[in-house]
């Protein structure tokens, strides 16, 4: 477990985003659960999460995308440090120029906050019958719950209605039902319904 601390070391010292500890518990936990065998994510950033899940168990694959090269570098030298390269697949590219046949059981979007919705509506017809999409950082560091004229940030201010924005989307959609977590960054689970 040493090597995973290295990892979320390097991503606070280089101010890299990675999932929070009790949203990355509850990710892995639902995996695990839901006896996951596929997953595309979204949002590669150093290889944190994709690892994480790949560690749940050993018939698991994980496809990541990421568009940053150093990042994707990073990531790259992660997964192979942890002898993981079988079970993960690295794509460099913008997501949304990326398109893929294959089906998942699960979608797990960790981008860019204000595409939320651009990613879900380009991959939900990747998603397998009984699949979920899970969202992170719906809270968006606590900025999501504050009043809008308390966040200074225009930058800021322009990410958490898009988050909103796509809040409402989940919550209005005819095919799916969404629960919204309060656990580490806010974390939304999609679902088909009935």
């Amino acid at each position: 477990m040493s090597d995973i601390k290295e990892l979320k070391e390097y991503a606070i010292n280089n101010n890299i985003p990675i999932m929070q500890d009790e949203g990355i518990d509850f990710l892995t936990t639902f995996i695990v659960k839901k006896q996951i065998k596929n997953v595309l994510e979204i949002g590669t950033a150093i290889g944190y999460s994709a690892i994480m899940m790949a560690r749940c168990s050993n018939d698991i694959h994980i496809t990541t995308i990421e568009r940053d090269e150093a990042r994707y570098m990073e990531a790259l030298k992660n997964i192979k440090k942890f002898e993981l390269e079988d079970r993960i697949t690295l794509i460099f590219n913008d997501a949304l120029n990326v398109k893929l046949e294959e089906e998942f059981d699960l979608i797990f979007i960790d981008a860019a906050k204000g595409k939320n919705q651009n990613f879900f509506e380009r991959f939900e017809g990747n998603l397998s019958m009984n699949g979920y999409i899970i969202t992170d950082n719906m809270n968006f560091h606590g900025y999501v719950k504050m009043k809008e004229e308390d966040i200074t940030s225009k930058n800021i201010l322009g990410i958490v209605r898009k988050i909103k924005d796509y809040t409402y989307f989940l919550e209005n959609h005819m095919l799916y039902k969404t629960t919204i977590y309060d656990v580490g960054d806010g974390v939304a689970v999609t679902e088909r319904r009935g």
